[in-house]
């Protein structure tokens, strides 16, 4: 479906051109059919100012149509963390809609969807429903006050006197009405300034279990993904990319690739980061694959950094034992050296790759004035933006159609736009050789992986001093690895004094612990990028396992110690915990033989998730079994995508422990380049997960990335009271602990 109106309409109306907004409603509908609903809110966040634009509040908007279908259009993307049914969820809620007849469409590309927070239309940082729960539902509430409005001026009475349900607007003489049959009038109301939102205690969907509506579609093989979008004319193409990130072509031989039937053309092309490649266009991605497979090409790395994952991990530790590094916290660490006891820990965290299921694919059809692009992105304005720029053209010129995607998990959110821009770049080359029509750019499995973009590599150094008590008086800490927000638009708000927030957030917290914290920013040739939870994917770790090494110590329980340090404060911390707890029997069950409990909780994105897990080790290879989750996500607006974000989280979080988990260079070249090399959690290795919510009718946090930080930890800390090891890296590794 074509919105260009929209921004036609909203533009003429922001540049005073005089179009009311009746009129703008009026050009709403005829372009669509029924009543359509746009509303600006306000909204400001952390980020707002490290965008260094001015910050635009979305639009949501809201469709109903003759037959009394109720379209919403998402402004997020879907990929398969439920918004698609969930904002829905939002706007039912507020209309009084019937269930039965609510749908859900992908917003494109454009201002009027843009995330309040952000300023920029993304999703990201667990934010879908935490910072659309009042605009939604604000949204469902005046497009219910103005079908009402519609029915009361049809029959002569005061709105008042009306009420709806499950679609309908009854009148107080036994009239009804349906939304559809009312929508056309409803659209020449004026839209309400101000509208009274529900009480929990009335809430019909918010808080219920509902299945989501693109559950039949996707279970069926109906739905369409990007990967399955390949538009009339279009020519396939894959690239073969340099094997050291920002490397050039020196030469190549085309001769074999172009004699494979079905390639139609061979071209050196600009990509991402000022390297270079060559891509192989074809009528199919198999003819395409197998011309890349022909190449004859030789590589120029002379003017790259080649990184090593052995030199680098060497360098680190000796960093993270040296003095210096960006203060991120302070405090006296003059007790630490008449400690009664003292914990010296080293921690090393590996490279991680965001291996979604279905890898990067962009479909861009490049005309004189104007690009359409097909993705599943997670950043439209960027994308918009960033190929804007690359074509000379204006952002408007852009036309992005958000499709639906299998899995992201960050990397389809990357401020450079490399997959996208690449996709741009391939296209521009394409059209420069005298070619026309769209050009889909997909990237192999391998491609995927070897990509880059990845979680940082880390490693961390801690000092603890503990009293005769168990009391820790003293921490000190230095953390050394990349930074993902230098060198991007977030950069002014997110680093500070040389820290970058997203590598220290988690740390200390909601522990009263007087810690000194450092860090060491460390610049590399290899493309970093947030990977679901970003900075809490290690400092949970080291956080959780650290407390429970000091509760050993201690001689404490380490919920008890644990409840301990929070003190009094933190209630949803405790809350969340102490629900864990309570549905394990961590207190009271008694384990098989061969199991022990393991515990760890963290709050990320605003929410808290507390595991208690059981686990056992046989021949040195741990296993887990049974993990329960308590989850403080305040109001649950579909517990339903609750339970399964944090089943996603932690089959992640588990894949984090498992050998073979980690992304490794050798002289600038990534070793891994499949599931056969780089491992992920599999079906066989997913333990019994229970996820149970505490109840709570405040707004909504996060909820898509909390579930993981906390889970390696748990189970480390339960293979230590197995074997009395400290795992201090990820992945495991029980025979160099």
């Amino acid at each position: 479906m074509n919105f260009d109106w929209i921004d036609r309409a909203a533009s003429a109306r922001a540049a005073g051109t005089g179009l009311s907004r009746r009129g703008f409603m009026k050009a709403a509908g005829a372009a669509t059919g029924g009543l359509v609903l746009g509303f600006t809110l306000p909204g400001a966040h952390r980020f707002a100012h490290a965008a260094q634009a001015k910050v635009y509040a979305p639009n949501a908007f809201l469709r109903v149509a003759p037959d009394n279908t109720v379209t919403v259009i998402v402004n997020r993307l879907e990929f398969g963390q439920g918004v698609h049914t969930s904002l829905p969820m939002l706007i039912a809620e507020e209309l009084d809609a019937d269930w039965s007849q609510m749908r859900g469409e992908l917003a494109p590309a454009g201002d009027v969807y843009k995330d309040p927070a952000f300023g920029m239309q993304i999703t990201g940082g667990s934010g879908s429903i935490a910072r659309g729960f009042l605009q939604y539902r604000e949204i469902g509430a005046r497009a219910r006050a103005m079908l009402v409005a519609a029915a009361a001026e049809q029959w002569k009475v005061e709105p008042g006197r009306c009420s709806t349900a499950k679609g309908m607007v009854l009148g107080p003489n036994g009239q009804k009405a349906s939304y559809g049959s009312l929508a056309e009038a409803a659209m020449k109301q004026p839209v309400p300034a101000t509208v009274v939102l529900k009480e929990p205690k009335a809430f019909r969907y918010i808080g219920k279990p509902m299945r989501r509506l693109d559950a039949r579609a996707k279970s069926s093989g109906r739905q369409q993904f990007g990967i399955d979008f390949t538009p009339q004319n279009a020519v396939s193409v894959l690239v073969a990319r340099p094997p050291v990130f920002g490397a050039r072509v020196a030469k190549f031989d085309a001769a074999a690739a172009r004699a494979v039937k079905g390639v139609v053309e061979v071209l050196e092309v600009e990509l991402d980061r000022g390297a270079r490649g060559i891509a192989v266009f074809a009528t199919g991605y198999w003819p395409a694959k197998q011309g890349r497979d022909a190449l004859q090409a030789e590589w120029d790395t002379s003017a790259v950094e080649k990184v090593d994952s052995a030199r680098q991990l060497e360098v680190y530790r000796q960093l993270a034992n040296a003095p210096g590094g960006s203060v991120a916290r302070k405090a006296d660490m003059a007790p630490l050296a008449g400690a009664t006891h003292k914990i010296s820990a080293l921690y090393e965290f590996p490279y991680l790759a965001h291996a979604p299921m279905e890898p990067l694919n962009c479909v861009v059809d490049l005309k004189l004035e104007a690009c359409t692009i097909w993705a599943g992105t997670q950043s439209q304005t960027v994308d918009q933006q960033v190929a804007a720029s690359l074509l000379g053209l204006k952002p408007e010129q852009v036309t992005i159609h958000t499709m639906m995607a299998g899995g992201g998990f960050g990397r389809r959110a990357v401020l450079s736009s490399d997959w996208v821009g690449d996709a741009v770049r391939v296209a521009r080359a394409w059209r420069a050789a005298g070619k026309s029509g769209p050009v889909k750019l997909v990237w192999s499995r391998e491609d995927d992986i070897r990509g880059g973009y990845y979680r940082p590599s880390y490693v961390h150094r801690a000092e603890l001093g503990i009293d005769g008590k168990g009391k820790i008086v003293a921490w000190d800490h230095k953390i050394v690895g990349q930074s993902i927000m230098a060198g991007t638009m977030f950069e002014q708000g997110m680093v500070k004094d040389g820290v970058d927030g997203s590598t220290v957030e988690g740390m200390g917290q909601p522990y009263a612990v007087p810690m000194n914290l450092r860090v060491e920013g460390v610049k590399q040739n290899v493309p970093v990028l947030w990977w679901r939870s970003v900075g809490s994917t290690h400092t949970a770790y080291v956080m959780e396992t650290l407390i429970d090494e000091a509760a050993h110590i201690a001689g404490v329980d380490p919920v008890t110690y644990r409840k301990g340090l929070m003190g009094e404060k933190h209630a949803r911390h405790r809350a969340a915990l102490d629900l864990a707890v309570a549905k394990s029997g961590y207190s009271s069950k008694k384990l098989a033989k061969g199991r022990a409990w393991g515990v760890a909780v963290h709050e990320s994105f605003g929410s808290v998730v507390a595991w208690v897990v059981e686990a056992s080790v046989a021949d040195g290879v741990p296993k887990l079994h049974r993990a329960v989750a308590g989850v403080h996500c305040n109001q649950p607006v579909n517990p339903l995508s609750i339970e399964a974000q944090i089943q996603g989280a932690a089959l992640m979080g588990l894949g984090m422990t498992l050998p073979g988990a980690a992304i490794t260079l050798k002289d600038g070249v990534v070793e891994q380049q499949n599931f056969g090399d780089y491992v992920v959690a599999r079906h066989h290795e997913m333990p019994q997960v229970e996820v149970h919510i505490v109840p709570s009718n405040d707004p909504p946090t996060g909820i898509g990335e909390p579930g993981l930080p906390p889970l390696a930890p748990a189970f480390a800390n339960a293979v230590f009271r197995l074997t009395g090891k400290r795992l201090r890296k990820l992945p495991f590794d029980l025979a160099s602990a």
